[in-house]
């Protein structure tokens, strides 16, 4: 007999990458553009608008570095690049209060990273590692 999935323990789950590297590291890293600065943020807005049941971790690398920062919201799976606290509040009237999507802040799974977009004829990680 199986049993059901309990209730989420939160409506939203945040995973804000902090992750740090070294400071010529070829892919960067999300806390050399502020991705701390952004996710505390987020965290304090989030508190102000009284969302106790959205939790904003902090996460080590997310694997998307050279869009970062970047964060992910569970349960629904949805990415974000995010540069500014303007994108941060956006976000957080926009998806965690209304429950809709900020679509020009979004990450999708094939899209190519941005040193990647300039050349013609080479698939993106997502694509090459989805033919492997």
């Amino acid at each position: 007999m199986s049993r059901a999935d309990p209730p989420l323990y939160y409506r939203r789950h945040v995973f804000c990458c902090v992750n740090t590297r070294a400071p010529d590291h070829p892919r960067g890293c999300c806390s050399a553009k502020d991705s701390v600065k952004l996710r505390a943020h987020m965290k304090a807005r989030a508190k102000q608008r009284g969302l106790s049941d959205v939790r904003i971790n902090a996460s080590q690398c997310l694997d998307r570095c050279e869009f970062g920062p970047t964060m992910v919201i569970y349960p629904e799976g949805v990415w974000y690049a995010v540069k500014t606290v303007a994108d941060v509040d956006e976000i957080i009237e926009t998806h965690l209060v209304q429950g809709g999507r900020v679509e020009r802040l979004m990450l999708m799974p094939d899209q190519p990273f941005p040193n990647e977009a300039d050349s013609a004829g080479v698939p993106s990680r997502a694509a090459a590692s989805a033919a492997s």
